[in-house]
């Protein structure tokens, strides 16, 4: 759905705790996440905008955030 938000609360409800834990904890964690929330928010915003970049950059954008998310989700894994 155009402008969903992704952000790992919202994909991981049940890790909720975990990530507020570890952004306090952990300022590796912590960047990643702003990171992450980044540039989500900014896949929002173009979408929302009718995305005026080509395809080619907003599913590179989108396949970064896939990445990212892939990495802070494996974290969440690991300190569980």
């Amino acid at each position: 759905m155009l402008g969903e938000s992704h952000s790992l609360g919202h994909d991981f409800p049940k890790y909720q705790d975990l990530i507020a834990k570890l952004i306090e904890s952990d300022e590796s964690f912590a960047k990643e996440n702003k990171n992450y929330n980044a540039l989500d928010k900014k896949i929002r915003v173009l979408e929302l905008n009718g995305a005026p970049i080509d395809d080619l950059a907003m599913q590179q954008l989108k396949h970064e955030r896939a990445e990212m998310k892939d990495q802070l989700y494996q974290r969440l894994v690991a300190a569980e």
